[in-house]
């Protein structure tokens, strides 16, 4: 169970992680290098070249993508009293980001192609409104257009969750540099991987700076040394040189693992042809998916299950943490919600999203499946498939499986 990057872990990363520990250097700053001797730092090195490929002016390696959507909102001036939309589908790690500011989360419904739907977002749009998460799911983006339109009008911020999607693009555009500022993941299920890591992409200078200085005690960007930098409290979110060594040889890979990708997801998807009773899912730009899923929507969700069923794996509805219906944090209504464990009062919501708060988001997870292209991740739904090593035969048999099963399911009902 992991992402594509994984599997093209190889002598490169070895390479750039035995230079860190050769040279002894285990954080991005060389407060010892007084003339000048020591390699340059493997996280520097990463936030240039991914700099560089995505075409941002600004690249921060972080801890984590839950940190830069934190430190990014931050940034952006978001706190209590503030509200940002998000969608009802997506990891909670989005909505915690929010709910840790201070700020209420509001949630969104979902479009058919499983992501952020305009409409409803301006239907959610308040005086108290500052921003809107878009969350760029199962690798693909969502539509950026509609919802660049409808957060310009109303003067809100466009932030980009990419935690899926690293590498992916809208209509020629990087996905993170479209929004005031983009997130990404580096963990173990995505594109390319360290492990556990995250970015924060923006073109905004000011946030840049803002959002340095809240990952790392309050220094100024780049410090060469321990540094006073603006007059904030910071945290400490940064990015292992380790793992910047191992985001470094991962980010050169990325645009062949997307190729990979996106050359067996069309293998895969015309080896399955059209289907009864299910379509895929609707992509807003097919050429800048990352292609690291198939999902497919059902006229019924009985149908899904059952097909779900007999391949051994779940609806999008039960996918863990993805779905808001699964997550009890948005409950402030529940018994549970009033314990006397001590946690901070400002991630408590105000309202609450029982099952049915959603119902288009609720009905499209219900009848929706994801089969794997390169993320093989039973907890997100795409425990079956292929992975990005698949030959054509691998291809060819997985496709057969799928359409065998959905022939089966829509024959014995009907």
């Amino acid at each position: 169970m992991a992402g594509p990057g994984v599997s093209r872990i190889g002598p490169e990363e070895e390479a750039e992680l035995l230079s860190v520990v050769r040279e002894r250097e285990l954080s991005r700053y060389r407060f010892d290098d007084h003339d000048g001797s020591a390699l340059p730092s493997k996280v520097s090195q990463f936030e240039q070249e991914f700099r560089a490929l995505t075409g941002a002016r600004h690249c921060l390696g972080m801890n984590s993508c839950t940190s830069a959507l934190y430190a990014g909102l931050l940034a952006a001036g978001i706190g209590p009293g503030d509200e940002v939309i998000v969608p009802g589908y997506t990891f909670i790690a989005s909505i915690a980001a929010v709910a840790h500011t201070g700020a209420e989360p509001v949630l969104a419904e979902i479009d058919e192609g499983l992501l952020l739907d305009p409409a409803d977002v301006a239907a959610k749009i308040t005086s108290r409104t500052k921003a809107v998460i878009a969350v760029h799911m199962l690798g693909a983006p969502c539509d950026l257009d509609a919802l660049e339109a409808v957060t310009r009008e109303h003067g809100l911020l466009l932030v980009e969750d990419c935690a899926q999607a690293g590498g992916g693009t809208y209509r020629g555009r990087h996905l993170g540099t479209v929004g005031g500022f983009g997130a990404f993941s580096l963990n173990v299920f995505k594109t390319f991987t360290a492990g556990d890591g995250g970015v924060l992409l923006t073109d905004d200078d000011d946030l840049y700076e803002t959002a340095f200085a809240l990952h790392d005690h309050g220094a100024a960007p780049l410090r060469l040394g321990v540094t006073d930098g603006p007059p904030l409290f910071g945290l400490n979110l940064r990015m292992h040189e380790l793992t910047g060594a191992l985001a470094l040889a991962q980010v050169r890979k990325l645009p062949d693992i997307l190729r990979t990708l996106r050359a067996n997801r069309d293998k895969f998807a015309d080896a399955i042809g059209n289907l009864p009773g299910a379509a895929p899912r609707r992509l807003h730009d097919r050429d800048g998916d990352c292609a690291t899923v198939l999902a497919y929507t059902f006229t019924s969700a009985a149908m899904a299950d059952e097909v779900a069923g007999r391949l051994g794996t779940i609806t999008l509805s039960q996918s863990g943490k993805h779905n808001y219906a699964n997550m009890p944090q948005l409950r402030p209504d529940l018994p549970s919600a009033n314990s006397r464990t001590r946690r901070p009062n400002h991630t408590v919501l105000q309202r609450s999203y029982p099952p049915g708060s959603l119902p288009r988001t609720d009905d499209l997870l219900s009848r929706s499946i994801a089969l794997s292209v390169g993320v093989v991740d039973s907890y997100l739904g795409s425990g079956v498939g292929i992975d990005v090593t698949a030959d054509d035969d691998t291809i060819e048999a997985a496709a057969r499986l799928f359409r065998t099963t959905v022939e089966d399911v829509a024959k014995a009902a009907s």
